[in-house]
């Protein structure tokens, strides 16, 4: 295919490509969420899989609650850096497409 919808097809396609790139690299990203002050870490891959718990001795006690929050903080920390560096990596794929206004990928 020739001409401007030609060009709009070739670009699209290899925007497909790099997403899918991009998509790959994030789901192999591994980043720590913490939380109070590092004592509870917990390291996750950009696919959202949990792959280790890091639990400073100090927290441990009878404070269940205080426990389970920090938990609780560390991972949604962790779940807030991938999106950060997967919306960050999916820009740098989109960035310069210059796609007509109301063009929308995928098709």
């Amino acid at each position: 295919m020739r001409g401007p919808l030609g060009n709009i097809m070739q670009q699209a396609q290899k925007m497909q490509d790099n997403l899918k790139r991009a998509q790959e690299e994030v789901a192999r990203l591994e980043v720590t969420g913490q939380a109070g002050g590092g004592m509870v870490q917990i390291v996750m891959n950009g696919a959202h899989e949990v792959k280790r718990v890091k639990i400073d001795k100090a927290v441990v006690g009878d404070d269940i609650e205080m426990l389970e929050d920090l938990i609780t903080a560390a991972t949604n920390d962790a779940v807030n850096k991938i999106a950060e560096q997967s919306k960050a990596r999916m820009a740098e794929v989109t960035q310069g497409m210059s796609l007509p206004a109301g063009f929308k990928l995928p098709f």
